[in-house]
């Protein structure tokens, strides 16, 4: 049996909504029309994939499985798309995928000297698409800061650098070069708690369980903000914040907290020999 990646999209749109209603406005079909296709994959795999009632929807095991499995298969297939509509323009290309605060100037400049018929382009990421870039093709490899999910994908450590407190300029501990984690443990962390682990910890709004949601941020610049405003702190890599400096905030070294990892990352599947020579150069 073939699996039809056009019902596994519907399938991992309403995995992701957990509602019919809104992942049919999603994909832009009728409702009535998806639930045919969610059936219609159930019956090719012999599986219930949902749990559904009058006030929610849930993922079976099944359903749990197939998406862990689909989400990487629909990305490989995406990927494969831009690769071949590429090589069907002609246009010999290589991209380069970076996060804020990382100059990759130097590699990418090696590898186009080194390849006059071939364009280098790069693509800025953050730290929701980083590997996701990877993985649907937009990029051939990737500058990654740790941590991400590493499954299918092969990663080179490069280097690490100190990670810093983002403070609003009239913070408490504004002015001073280097802070313990434990400095800021009454403080509200504008990142999810794992993301610094050490504080996560400490934290005494965990403790006290009066932790409001982090909002949804989609760039270092929207974190900034929040910071800046008084509404909390971030923890950054120190080339993030020094890249970022701005009037109204400072940083200071946190001492005693992991430094941030940067790898390279590239899909493990593929054998490229440009992707092998970029490897060097970056690592060189």
């Amino acid at each position: 049996m073939d699996v039809d990646l056009r019902k596994l999209r519907y399938f991992v749109a309403v995995a992701e909504q957990l509602h019919f209603g809104r992942a049919a406005e999603r994909l832009h079909i009728a409702q009535p029309v998806l639930s045919r296709q969610i059936r219609a994959l159930e019956e090719e795999l012999k599986a219930q994939l949902f749990v559904r009632d009058k006030r929610r929807t849930e993922l079976t095991a099944a359903g749990e499985q197939l998406l862990a499995d689909a989400r990487p298969l629909l990305a490989a297939a995406e990927a494969l798309r831009r690769r071949v509509g590429r090589a069907a323009r002609g246009r010999d290309t290589f991209t380069v995928g970076f996060m804020p605060g990382l100059i990759v100037t130097a590699a990418v400049r090696a590898l186009a000297q080194r390849h006059p018929e071939l364009t280098v382009e790069v693509v800025r990421t953050t730290w929701d698409d980083q590997v996701e870039v990877i993985r649907d093709g937009r990029v051939d490899v990737g500058y990654v800061r740790l941590p991400v999910d590493q499954r299918g994908l092969r990663l080179r450590p490069l280097l690490t650098e100190p990670r810093v407190a983002v403070l609003p300029t009239e913070h408490r501990l504004a002015g001073k070069e280097v802070i313990s984690i434990a400095d800021l443990a009454e403080d509200h962390l504008l990142q999810p708690p794992d993301a610094v682990p050490e504080w996560r910890d400490l934290a005494t709004e965990l403790r006290e369980g009066r932790r409001e949601p982090e909002p949804a941020f989609h760039s270092v610049e929207e974190k900034l903000e929040h910071v800046a405003a008084g509404q909390g702190v971030v923890v950054l890599p120190l080339s993030v914040a020094s890249f970022y400096t701005r009037p109204d905030l400072t940083h200071a070294t946190v001492r005693d907290i992991a430094d941030n990892q940067v790898c390279l990352a590239w899909d493990s599947a593929r054998r490229s020999p440009l992707i092998r020579e970029f490897v060097a150069i970056a690592e060189g």
